[in-house]
């Protein structure tokens, strides 16, 4: 037995900027990211710390699922950077929370980073050490975006999403890929100032191949897909939804149409909140959850991909009560 899905919650910084507001200071337009992206604004966190953001999707999620932060036996964090290097931000929330459990970890696997934690759950539910696990991801994209570089700054936001999860039949297969290249998308890390060392005069922004990490993204997210369906036993047509990472419009209208569903399967809100990394799709479902457009016993697939580069698929049965 694994888990299922009981509670969702989901936070956003309180400014919103458009990409009207980006035209002031970058050599772009709106008419020029929404054609390429689909995005027209983005949250940016300003006086708040990714842990307010974090304990408040937290505190939704546990709410939903009527769970007390004490009955928690493992928190699972996925972040590209906390607010510190160290201590893990898990540890930073499991303190505001009010959590007793020793079982905690930051995990980082890029924009998969949800689909990885949710794996990990799996494998404690099915060794009997976890009945209740919190699944956070927060991130703070704007801190490692070049604000300079019109090609990249635009399509991210900052933004969390939870998951509350507790013992029971609702998840139900699992594919993650790591192919090791880096290439294409990474971030540097601070070079420090140790005297024995060489030191880059690279900045540490995120830098991204767009092109090579769509083409990578189209052909790995319906080849995904496909294979966990057919692991499944099930067709494109018997799912509810399929949650794809919020990237790029143009990759989840390019999946879907070689699936050949209709629209409203996959359902985005790049629109509002851009590239929230691994956020995108807890943010996404706890959306659906809340808008009641989720059944008993309907069936879901995510997909992510990633840094790294990853893929993360999942199919998951929706049962909470």
């Amino acid at each position: 037995m694994s888990f299922n899905i009981i509670g969702t919650g989901r936070a956003l910084p309180k400014k919103c900027v458009t990409n009207d507001m980006l035209a002031s200071f970058l050599d772009t337009s709106d008419e020029w990211i929404y054609t390429r992206t689909g995005i027209k604004e983005r949250r940016i966190l300003t006086d708040e710390s990714l842990l307010d953001l974090a304990y408040e999707c937290s505190l939704a999620a546990l709410e939903n699922a009527g769970v007390a932060a004490e009955e928690l036996d493992l928190i699972i964090f996925s972040t590209l950077q906390g607010d510190y290097i160290s201590p893990s931000l898990c540890c930073l929330l499991s303190k505001r929370l009010g959590a007793v459990c020793g079982r905690q970890l930051d995990i980082n696997m890029g924009c998969s980073g949800f689909i990885y934690a949710l794996d990990i759950a799996d494998s404690y539910f099915r060794a009997d050490k976890a009945q209740k696990v919190l699944v956070v991801c927060a991130e703070a994209m704007s801190r490692i975006s070049d604000w300079t570089d019109r090609s990249t700054c635009v399509l991210f936001g900052d933004g969390a999403g939870a998951v509350v999860l507790e013992k029971g039949d609702g998840f139900k297969a699992i594919n993650l890929t790591v192919d090791g290249a880096y290439e294409d998308l990474y971030v540097p890390i601070p070079q420090g100032n140790c005297p024995y060392s060489p030191h880059s005069d690279e900045e540490g922004f995120l830098k991204m191949n767009g092109q090579d990490i769509y083409i990578f993204a189209v052909s790995a997210v319906v080849r995904e897909i496909n294979a966990i369906l057919e692991q499944e036993g099930i067709t494109p047509d018997e799912p509810d939804y399929y949650i794809l990472h919020q990237a790029n419009t143009r990759i989840i209208d390019s999946a879907r149409k070689k699936l050949k569903q209709p629209a409203e399967k996959f359902p985005v809100n790049l629109d509002r909140f851009g590239n929230t990394s691994s956020a995108t799709i807890p943010i996404m479902l706890d959306e659906l959850n809340r808008a009641g457009k989720l059944k008993n016993g309907g069936k879901l697939i995510f997909c992510s991909f990633g840094a790294g580069l990853t893929t993360g698929v999942c199919a998951i049965e929706w049962t909470k009560q």
